[in-house]
C-alpha cells in the first residue's frame, strides 16, 4: 500500500473517493477527526545547543549526547488536505462490539506492521505523528446518559449490581444498536462531562476479553499491552513457545514454585496441617479422612535446607525432587482407585514403578487412558496400604513432589504432602482458571515433544512423570515469567512498536537512507512502578502517586524534555497511561494485588462525590488534549465495566469449590451453596463487568 493511500474498511463501507474525504471528515458527525488550529507551518525547532559535561576538567571538555529523532520532520498537512483521520460510517455493519484488542490493533496498524481495522477507516496513515492511549477504569456509559445525577451516582443505581435476568438478558440475540458508537451531544451530557463532546465525536461500546461460559473477565491491560505472537505457518498443530523480544533468562530455585496453601485448596488438594497457621482452629481440629495418611512434617520450616548445605547455583535448593504420575481405574460411579504409580528422580531415573490392586471390585479399567488391563492386574498383590507405607518412607520434609494436576493423584494415593510443584499451575491456561492446559499440550508447546501416543494402550506414567520434571527444569532455568500468557502467547506492545515500527516518507523516513529511526519510541505512565509489568518494555517509564502526576508525565512524554535528558527532544511516538482516582472512588480497585503490582494502593480520600471526581478527570483529559501536537491520535478507554458483583460471586464460588473438594465434607456441611442460580448470576455479572467504553479522536 502506498504511503499516502487511504485505508477504507470494507465492513464500514467507508471507501469514499479521496476528493470527498476532506468534506466528510470536517462536516459529518460520523468523523472521528477534529479540526486542528495548526496553521500547517513547521513547529519551532528545539534548542539544539549541546551542553558541556560539568564533571570534565575545566568544565568544558566533553559534549553531552542528546537523544533526538533523526527523522527530518516535514511540514504538517493542513486540516482537510492529506490530514490523518479515523472515521466510522453510519452505514457500517458491525457484528459485535469492538474489543480492547481492536483498540490495540489500531495502534499497531498506524505505527507498526498490524493489519488494517475492519470496524473503522484510517486515512492518510503516514501523516500520524503520535498516538496517546489513556486507560480510565471507573468510567461508565451510564455516566453519559441524559439526566443522570452524578452527585448521587452510585446511590441511585443499585439495580446495576442486580444480576437477576432482565428482558434484555432473555433475548436470544442482542440488538445491533448495542454494537454501534453513540454520538456525543453536548446538550444531553451531564455538565461535568460536556467537554468530552468537544474532544470526541462518539462513545464506543467496548467489550473486555473474557469467558462468558465460565463467568470470567480477562485483564484489559494484558489485552491492550500485549500483541499476538507472530504466526508460524510452517507446520500445523501446536506452535512452539518462543522467547519474546528482549527476553532474559532468570535462573530460579524450585522452591519459588511451591504451591501455597490457598492454591492447593482452590485446586482440590487436601492441605497438609503443616501449611496451616499454628494455633489456628483449622489446624487444631485437623483430622485425616478415613484411609488417608500424611507425610512427616510439623511445619514448613522443616523443609528448609540450611544455606550452607546448598550447592552453589543449585536450582533444587538442596531438596530432593521427585516427579510422580498415577494411573487410575473406576471402582464405582466417579470413584477412582490407584492402579499404577510411577516416580522418577531429578535425573529422570525410575525410583518407583508399581502396579496396585484396588480394595474394591473394578467397574472400569479405563484402559484407553491408563493402559491397565485386567490381565495385568490379575497377579498383582500390592495394595494401596503397601504403597502408602513406601511413600511415607520416601517422602521426607526435604522432598518436593512434582506432577501435573496432582490433586487427582494425591486423592488416589490418599496422601497429603506440604511441598508440591504442580505444572498445571506453573503454566496457567491462557484463559485463566478453572481451565487447565493438558500435559500433552504443554509438552508440545514448551518441550517440542509428543507424548501419550499409546492409542488404545493408554498413557505411560513414567513418560508423563519425566515430562513434568522437564517442564519444571525449564521453568527453573528461564524464570517465573516463562509459561505465562505474556511470555508465551504474545509480544509486549511497546517492544512490538520498537521492533516493527514503520517510518514513512511523510515523516522524513526512507528505508533507502541510513540513520533513519524505524522503531517507534514509547512511554508507560502508571501508578507505582510501571517497569514491574507490561511497562517494562517501554522506552521511558514514569511511576506516579496521583492522577495529577500522570498528567504531568504524559505531557513530558508528548513534548519531550528541553534538554533531551530523559525524554528525547520532540517526545516519544506512543504514550500509554492510566488514571486511577475514579477507579478508587468507584470501589473497583483490586486491593488484593496492590503489594504485587507495586502501585502503592488507592488514595485514602475516597469520600468525595463521583461528580467532583469526574469533573476533575475531565479537566485533566482536556489538558492532555489541548497539549497534543497536530496529527496525534488520542484513544481513551475504560478497560471494563463494574467488576464488583462478579468478583463477589467468584469469591463465593472459590470458597464453595474449596470446601466441596475437601475429602469427607458433606454437602449440607458446606458454608457456601453453589447451584445453577448462582452460576447464571455469575455469568450475567461477568457480562456486565465486560461492558466497557472507549473514545477515539485525532487532534
Amino acid at each position: 500500500m502506498a504511503d499516502n493511500e487511504n485505508n477504507a474498511a470494507p465492513a464500514a463501507n467507508a471507501a469514499a473517493p479521496a476528493s470527498q474525504e476532506a468534506t466528510q471528515s470536517n462536516s459529518s458527525r460520523s468523523s472521528l477527526k477534529r479540526a486542528s488550529p495548526h496553521d500547517g507551518h513547521d513547529e519551532p525547532a528545539a534548542d539544539k545547543k549541546p551542553k558541556t559535561d560539568d564533571t570534565s576538567p575545566a568544565g568544558g571538555g566533553e559534549w553531552q549526547t542528546v537523544s533526538r529523532s533523526s527523522k527530518k520532520q516535514k511540514k504538517l498537512p493542513r486540516p482537510g488536505k492529506n490530514y490523518p483521520s479515523i472515521t466510522f460510517s453510519p452505514n457500517a455493519r458491525l457484528q459485535s462490539k469492538i474489543g480492547v484488542s481492536h483498540l490495540r490493533d489500531l495502534v499497531t496498524y498506524i505505527f507498526a506492521d498490524g493489519t488494517g481495522p475492519q470496524w473503522c477507516a484510517v486515512t492518510h496513515r503516514p501523516a500520524f505523528r503520535k498516538i496517546v492511549a489513556v486507560m480510565v477504569p471507573g468510567l461508565e456509559e451510564a455516566m453519559f446518559k441524559a439526566g443522570v445525577d452524578l452527585a448521587n451516582f452510585n446511590k441511585t443505581r443499585d439495580d446495576d449490581l442486580d444480576t437477576s435476568p432482565t428482558e434484555k438478558d432473555k433475548q436470544k440475540h442482542a440488538s445491533p444498536d448495542d454494537y454501534y458508537p453513540r454520538p456525543l451531544e453536548k446538550e444531553h451530557l451531564p455538565e461535568a462531562l460536556r467537554p468530552f463532546a468537544d474532544m470526541f465525536p462518539h462513545l464506543w461500546p467496548v467489550k473486555t476479553p473474557g469467558d462468558d461460559r465460565h463467568g470470567k473477565m480477562h485483564s484489559p491491560m494484558a489485552a491492550f499491552l500485549s500483541t499476538p505472537a507472530p504466526k508460524d505457518k510452517s507446520k500445523p498443530g501446536v506452535k512452539p513457545a518462543r522467547e519474546p523480544a528482549g527476553w532474559k533468562n532468570e535462573r530460579t530455585r524450585i522452591t519459588e514454585y511451591l504451591a501455597s496453601a490457598s492454591e492447593l485448596a482452590e485446586n482440590g488438594y487436601l492441605v497438609h496441617p503443616a501449611m496451616l497457621p499454628e494455633g489456628a482452629a483449622a489446624r487444631d481440629s485437623f483430622a485425616l479422612p478415613a484411609g488417608w495418611v500424611r507425610t512427616a512434617a510439623e511445619s514448613m520450616d522443616d523443609g528448609v535446607v540450611p544455606e550452607a548445605d546448598v550447592p552453589q547455583g543449585s536450582v533444587t535448593a538442596g531438596r530432593t525432587v521427585l516427579a510422580l504420575d498415577c494411573e487410575m481405574c473406576l471402582t464405582g460411579e466417579n470413584e477412582f482407585a490407584l492402579t499404577r504409580i510411577s516416580i522418577v528422580d531429578w535425573a529422570g531415573d525410575v525410583v518407583l514403578d508399581e502396579l496396585v490392586r484396588p480394595d474394591k471390585p473394578i467397574t472400569d479399567y479405563l484402559t484407553r487412558f491408563s493402559g491397565i488391563t485386567e490381565e495385568m492386574l490379575a497377579p498383582v498383590t500390592t495394595t494401596l496400604a503397601d504403597i502408602q507405607a513406601r511413600l511415607l518412607a520416601l517422602l521426607t520434609p526435604h522432598t518436593i513432589l512434582v506432577g501435573h494436576s496432582l490433586e487427582s493423584d494425591t486423592k488416589a494415593m490418599q496422601l497429603t504432602h506440604p511441598f508440591i510443584v504442580d505444572t498445571s499451575l506453573l503454566f496457567p491456561h491462557p484463559r485463566g482458571p478453572p481451565l487447565k492446559s493438558s500435559l500433552k499440550w504443554l509438552a508440545e508447546k514448551y518441550l517440542s515433544r509428543s507424548i501419550q501416543k499409546g492409542g488404545a494402550a493408554g498413557h505411560n506414567s513414567v513418560e508423563d512423570a519425566r515430562t513434568c520434571l522437564d517442564l519444571v527444569k525449564q521453568k527453573c532455568e528461564k524464570g517465573k515469567g516463562w509459561g505465562t500468557s505474556d511470555a508465551s502467547q504474545g509480544e509486549n506492545l511497546f517492544r512490538r512498536l520498537a521492533r516493527a515500527g514503520t517510518a514513512y516518507k511523510a515523516q522524513g523516513g526512507d528505508a533507502a537512507l541510513g540513520g533513519v529511526e524505524v522503531g517507534k519510541t514509547s512511554a508507560a505512565v502508571d501508578w507505582g512502578d510501571p517497569g514491574k509489568g507490561y511497562g517494562g518494555g517501554a522506552t521511558v517509564r514514569f511511576g506516579c502517586a496521583s492522577d495529577e502526576d500522570v498528567v504531568a508525565a504524559v505531557l513530558r512524554c508528548v513534548n519531550g524534555d528541553a534538554d533531551g535528558g530523559e525524554v528525547r527532544g520532540g517526545g516519544v511516538d506512543f504514550t500509554w497511561a492510566r488514571f486511577r482516582e475514579l477507579e478508587a472512588r468507584q470501589g473497583w480497585w483490586n486491593t488484593n494485588r496492590t503489594a504485587a503490582s507495586g502501585d502503592g494502593g488507592p488514595p485514602e480520600d475516597a469520600e468525595e462525590s463521583v461528580e467532583s471526581c469526574v469533573r476533575r478527570l475531565t479537566e485533566r483529559i482536556q489538558r492532555i488534549y489541548d497539549a497534543l501536537p497536530a496529527c496525534t491520535a488520542l484513544v481513551l478507554y475504560s478497560g471494563s465495566g463494574d467488576p464488583r458483583r462478579m468478583a463477589a460471586l467468584q469469591a463465593a464460588q472459590t470458597q464453595w469449590r474449596k470446601e466441596y473438594n475437601t475429602p469427607g465434607r458433606k454437602w449440607d456441611e458446606l458454608s457456601v451453596q453453589w447451584t445453577d442460580v448462582e452460576e447464571q448470576a455469575l455469568k450475567r455479572a461477568a457480562q456486565k463487568a465486560r461492558s466497557g467504553i472507549g473514545f477515539i479522536t485525532v487532534k
